[in-house]
């Protein structure tokens, strides 16, 4: 077995139990990546010189197939109503399956940190089959200094192997695709799919499992930061504008999807950003567009034209299109990582209904409520067989990625936001005018102005209305930002329509938050939205 690279000789690939493999390629740069890459076929190069890459089946994550290993240390620990056991026979079983699979196979070794802060750091090795996985999960996890590779010893093993095809009966999985993680021994087996998310997703998963006992907050977020040293920090899920409205050119930028909120402020799990593509365009996001046009960025499942440039318009391949890069590829962002402690908490939602005002300010039990909740809404044509806009809750905007009880973060952010005197903001990217369909999209300009106004502070000398709906401060005007989709019934020509929607979404809250209710103390439950029609 061929070894090259920078590593540390007594923490070598060997002790994950690999072995018999052809030649192992630990750490190398962009450049040589770039290089296996191209020689091994695995990608092509776009006009601007990224490296475009499809992942064939799984053009996303499969939440279905992630297993988490039900042991003595993690019976009492997990969610296992959201979470799906796996047996630790079983896991032994997969690892030695993939351990002969891996035989005679060339693979790619990344020594990389989750955590910006020294304190609640995770050393992560990344073994992969693919070499534009390494490159892409280089670009996304902390890269150590050069010098530290040779005593390097990680805590967290990831191996992926997208040739690897499970047998479902044989592990007591779903299907061929296989994310099983056993948090004991800190190992993360990913099999059946060539989806490079789900690597960092891994990691995600194993520090929201580690931190909250440290009285960390795991937080699925992007973060920024402002002249003054003012953190922001923005909730949201996919397609709600969590990298979009981040990526200010006003402010630093910690991170765009991972950080934690220790006893120092906020850092960031990651060193790069994994920003969609779809339809992006130099004029309305031209700080992530950049980072497409240069080498070292990976694209995924990005169509290119005849001449090599990227159509950024083409869903064909999947509505999921993403660019992955280094931090540093944005020139505005933070060089450590980290930040004090946040001033503005922005929990986003893409309202499909149009019921939602453009921001509201939330009071803390109203922040738990609106986390815990994770309200989104997918529209019609991005996933197959929606038809029509459909609710989406994913609790602590990121469901899939929290191995524990949503109450144990919910607590934690609540105990913070208190603690640090945090002003908390909903702010709705989605619809106004009508739902999906017959309104228009929330205008990029005036959810830029109101979030301007909240993070500068000005907005909180605004006059505030109480939604009927949903209980909430609503402002009744603010500077540069026209009154009337203040209040988003004015917006609706056919006012009945508009209340009809409002008690659908309020109801859809309360039945979601059941749940919920015997977890939470009675100022979050009072927190909820009210089913009444608003007056004329």
């Amino acid at each position: 077995m061929k070894e090259t690279g920078i590593f540390n000789k007594a923490a070598s690939i060997a002790t994950t139990g690999l072995k018999d493999l052809s030649t192992v390629y630990y750490n190398l740069g962009p450049a040589r990546l770039y290089e296996e890459t191209i020689r091994r076929g695995e990608a092509e190069l776009s006009a601007q010189g990224a490296l475009v890459a499809r992942t064939g089946q799984h053009t996303g994550r499969s939440p279905k197939d992630k297993f988490i290993v039900r042991d003595a240390n993690t019976e009492d620990q997990i969610w296992w109503d959201n979470n799906k056991p796996i047996t630790p026979e079983a896991f032994d079983l997969l690892l030695a399956d993939f351990i002969e699979h891996a035989k005679g196979k060339d693979l790619f070794v990344q020594d990389l940190i989750g955590g910006a802060d020294e304190k609640y750091q995770l050393k992560s090795r990344v073994v992969t089959e693919y070499a534009w996985h390494s490159l892409f999960i280089r670009n996304l996890l902390i890269r150590p200094e050069q010098s530290e590779l040779a005593s390097f010893v990680p805590e967290l093993t990831i191996i992926d192997l997208p040739s690897f095809k499970a047998d479902p009966a044989r592990y007591g999985i779903r299907s061929e695709t296989v994310i099983a993680v056993d948090l004991t021994r800190k190992i993360v087996l990913i099999g059946g799919t060539s989806y490079a998310g789900e690597m960092k997703k891994s990691v995600f998963t194993v520090l929201n499992y580690l931190l909250p006992e440290k009285g960390v907050m795991p937080m699925h977020c992007s973060a920024n930061e402002g002249q003054n040293g003012d953190v922001a920090v923005f909730f949201g899920l996919s397609g709600t504008g969590k990298t979009t409205l981040s990526a200010d050119a006003s402010r630093t930028l910690i991170g765009d999807d991972e950080h934690g909120w220790g006893e120092d402020g906020v850092f960031n799990f990651e060193g790069g950003c994994y920003a969609k593509t779809i339809r992006l365009s130099a004029e309305a996001e031209p700080e992530i567009y950049a980072t497409t046009q240069r080498f070292g960025t990976v694209l995924e499942n990005v169509v290119l034209d005849e001449n090599r440039e990227p159509d950024f318009n083409d869903g064909s391949l999947t509505e999921n299109t993403r660019c992955a890069y280094p931090l540093n590829f944005i020139p505005n962002a933070s060089s450590t990582g980290r930040g004090g402690q946040p001033r503005n908490i922005i929990m986003l939602t893409a309202d499909a209904f149009g019921v939602m005002p453009p921001i509201a300010k939330l009071t803390p039990a109203q922040a738990m409520y609106h986390f815990l909740s994770g309200y989104t809404a997918k529209v019609a044509g991005t996933e197959k067989g929606v038809t029509e806009p459909e609710a989406t809750f994913s609790t602590c905007f990121g469901a899939p990625f929290m191995p524990r009880h949503p109450s144990e973060y919910g607590n934690l952010l609540r105990e913070l936001i208190a603690k640090h005197n945090v002003d908390c903001w909903l702010v709705n990217t989605g619809w106004t005018g009508g739902a999906y369909g017959v309104g228009k999209r929330m205008p990029i300009k005036a959810t830029r102005a109101l979030l301007g106004a909240a993070l500068d502070g000005s907005l909180n000398d605004a006059e505030f209305r109480i939604d009927p709906n949903f209980g909430f401060a609503v402002p009744v005007a603010v500077p540069g930002v026209d009154s009337a989709i203040l209040d988003p019934r004015s917006t609706w020509t056919d006012k009945d329509a508009y209340d009809a929607q409002a008690r659908k979404l309020a109801d859809m809250f309360i039945k979601n938050f059941e749940k919920f209710e015997s977890h939470v103390d009675n100022a979050v439950r009072e927190a909820a939205p009210a089913v009444r029609v608003a007056a004329e």
